[in-house]
């Protein structure tokens, strides 16, 4: 039988009355892509007002500690390279599950909404040593009709393993929980992206930032063909989109970003762009290049993908081009205020390439400016 370890209680006052509990650090387990991750973050926020120390991450690949090394809800990461293959034959995740160990007192939140990726985590934990008791599981849990993604987490955290309910009730008033991701950027971050932007020339300019790219874009053995990829825009409407926010800002640096492996496709719509302007440029980005100069920019625009919500939690302007999702569920928000403008998207439309660049150059042409960034006085002298 597996013993029960609930989180002590600090001892009774002098007139007798309980003071609050001990604190303790929960652990959410999320095993998602960019964007995933980035809507985790209030749901974090929220578990640290709970339970009183910042959380533990466990999740895939490296972005986590770029997305979350700035934040105060967040004091520490266990990476996992891959939630694939048998645990008995996977010695990386032997050492997610010893270093789990060190967490058997905590409330553990499995942030997993398929059966098939909870069925993984569950060993994991066993072999961890954690009670099931200190175990909350989202996947049970039925979304409601049109919930935000992020609003389901935030009542999934509202929810308490059976060991911590005595000791941790739900006290966090629903007007103090915040819905939208608000993340920080390192101050090794601004110097890494000052010092790239000097070298490029570009220091001091407006910045325009367009993510053509999904995570579905790129195969192995090259681009994906576009008639398979709901969330792909022709390359000639990007052009478009390009020229016309050079000639309303000429000033400014509009710049394809993506990944490395994700260049040669950027290349191509550059190519597309027919122009010869230094303004209009590729740029090859790392996570927290990318998320320090989005600190900065003066806006993006983005296909439904990671660097979108990226885009909105660190308070840069953004339209979004949605397909076959519904915004409803999925739409980046922004913790800091900044405008988020979403083209297409279910019900109506359900491929990107059913949007006309027109559209697209007129939301971004309305978007609100960031008060006192440089294009502001450009724009308001034209």
């Amino acid at each position: 039988m597996t013993a029960r370890h609930s989180a002590p209680l600090d001892p009774p006052s002098a007139d007798g009355s309980s003071l609050s509990p001990a604190a303790v650090t929960p652990v959410v387990i999320r095993f998602g892509r960019l964007g995933d991750t980035i809507l985790l973050q209030p749901l974090l926020r929220k578990l640290q007002q709970r339970y009183g120390k910042p959380c533990h991450v466990l999740a895939l690949g490296d972005w986590p500690q770029v997305l979350f090394s700035a934040q105060p809800e967040v004091d520490g990461f266990i990476p996992l390279r891959s939630q694939y293959g048998s645990l008995l034959f996977s010695p990386p995740r032997w050492r997610v599950a010893m270093a789990l160990r060190k967490f058997r007192d905590s409330p553990i939140y499995v942030c997993e909404p398929e059966p098939r990726a909870s069925t993984k985590v569950r060993p994991l934990l066993a072999l961890a040593g954690i009670p099931k008791e200190h175990c909350e599981f989202i996947q049970p849990m039925t979304m409601r009709e049109n919930e935000h993604w992020i609003d389901w987490l935030l009542r999934f955290g509202s929810q308490t393993p059976a060991a911590f309910r005595a000791s941790h009730p739900e006290t966090v008033p629903e007007e103090r929980t915040e819905i939208a991701p608000q993340l920080k950027v390192t101050a090794a971050e601004r110097n890494d992206r000052d010092a790239w932007l000097r070298m490029q020339g570009m220091l001091g300019r407006p910045l325009v930032l367009l993510q053509p790219a999904n995570k579905r874009t790129m195969r192995w053995n090259g681009v994906r063909h576009a008639d398979d990829d709901e969330k792909s825009w022709p390359a000639q409407r990007w052009g478009e989109l390009a020229r016309a926010i050079s000639y309303r800002l000429p000033q400014a640096q509009i710049l394809f970003c993506g990944s490395a492996a994700e260049a040669g496709y950027i290349e191509s719509l550059l190519a597309a762009t027919k122009t010869h302007s230094l303004r209009i440029d590729t740029a090859v980005l790392p996570l927290g290049r990318l998320k320090a100069l989005l600190e900065i920019a003066h806006s993006m625009v983005s296909v439904d993908t990671g660097p979108a919500h990226l885009a909105a939690a660190v308070g840069c302007p953004l339209v979004v081009l949605f397909g076959g999702r519904f915004p409803s569920m999925w739409a980046p928000r922004s913790g800091h205020g900044s405008a988020v403008t979403v083209i297409g998207g279910l019900p109506e439309t359900s491929r990107v390439d059913e949007i006309d660049a027109t559209s697209v150059i007129s939301a971004w042409r309305t978007l609100p400016l960031r008060a006192g960034s440089p294009a502001a006085a450009e724009l308001s002298a034209d």
